[in-house]
């Protein structure tokens, strides 16, 4: 089966064509970070224009480079939500358009179930049953994995998502955007030792996170900076490096304590921010310490932020299970994964 994959959830245009035979055939994937860069984040309305601009050069991109043909297509897979709504109406909308001019089935995929199967687009990919960290801009959960379709929520952020914590740091250190990998960057030049940032909700039991109180803790502690007349370079690399490290500890203490109250030994990380060396390194280091025959994985960094390699596998995956085209064209802005249906058949 060859499926196409098209991913327009938010700001990025993702289009990639997947072989259940051969694998990931073609990818390709435009940015609109220069778009939205002036503004200091994205703009809905701009997005979708773009994406409108983008996707049909995309798509007839991948068929070229994949050799084949749009009449070869068995099925077309769509990101109907999480996302913004112009956005997903535009892909959307060119999946079913597309779909019904082919006489081949379209199927909603859900977005950050793409994410979660990234991995199993890598060489060595995970296998069932595993613990799924999905940290983005917009989600920060923990979640256990027994089979497609077959997720239980253990823990999930109770106000500011990791990679939404680190866009407004980046915003109070007055980097670009978007401002988690310039934080990053920023806090490689920075002294760990200087301070020393809470490691919120790990005092306690449970698996939620909480990065709300964190961001107050750099905003106080680089007013308090400020107003001493210490806030120099070095200070925001110091102060980047500490909050980094505290969101970086808190995601390793969480996950640690998810394996080993479900049993598991292999952990999945995807998302924009599981991109973050840090986070790999101290995440393999601690599990390796703590958890017997641990096991970590990751998509390669393309992959990790938002891709239409992801979304083409979600739903090839989906069809081969068993379940049914979409009727009709599905959009829904607001979809938490647990309300995400299993395939007919496993």
């Amino acid at each position: 089966m060859r499926v196409l994959g098209i991913e327009s959830s938010c700001d990025e245009t993702g289009i990639a064509l997947y072989d259940t035979d051969k694998g990931l055939v073609a990818d390709a994937l435009y940015s609109q970070i220069a778009l939205h860069a002036e503004f200091g984040g994205v703009v809905p309305e701009l997005a979708s224009r773009d994406h409108i601009r983008k996707i049909i050069p995309l798509i007839k991109q991948v068929i070229k480079e994949s050799n084949t043909d749009l009449k070869a297509i068995d099925a077309i897979a769509y990101t109907s939500g999480p996302g913004l709504i112009g956005a997903l109406m535009v892909g959307a909308s060119t999946a079913c358009g597309l779909a019904e001019a082919l006489g081949i089935p379209a199927l909603g995929v859900h977005h950050m179930e793409g994410h979660l199967l990234a991995p199993m687009l890598e060489e060595h990919p995970p296998m069932y049953p595993f613990v799924a960290l999905l940290v983005s801009g917009g989600h920060s959960q923990l979640i256990d994995v027994r089979g497609l379709g077959d997720y239980t929520l253990l823990g999930e952020t109770v106000d500011d998502a990791a990679g939404e914590a680190f866009d407004k740091v980046a915003k109070m250190l007055s980097l670009p955007y978007p401002g988690g990998p310039e934080v990053s960057r920023l806090a490689e030049q920075g002294n760990a030792s200087r301070f020393n940032f809470p490691r919120p909700m790990t005092d306690r039991p449970g698996l939620d996170f909480s990065f709300s109180g964190l961001k107050t803790h750099t905003l106080t502690t680089l007013r308090t900076l400020d107003a001493e007349g210490a806030l120099d370079e070095q200070a925001r690399s110091d102060v980047a490096c500490a909050f980094e490290d505290a969101v970086v500890e808190t995601l390793a203490i969480k996950c640690r304590r998810a394996l080993q109250q479900t049993g598991r030994s292999r952990l999945v990380m995807a998302g924009g921010v599981s991109a973050n060396r840090k986070l790999r390194s101290q995440l393999e280091g601690m599990l390796q310490r703590h958890v017997k025959d641990a096991e970590v994985f990751y998509p390669r960094g393309r992959f990790c932020t938002d891709n239409g390699a992801m979304i083409a596998y979600a739903g090839a995956m989906r069809l081969l299970a068993g379940q049914q085209p979409d009727a009709q064209m599905t959009l829904r802005p607001r979809w938490p994964l647990a309300e995400l249906p299993a395939p007919a058949c496993r």
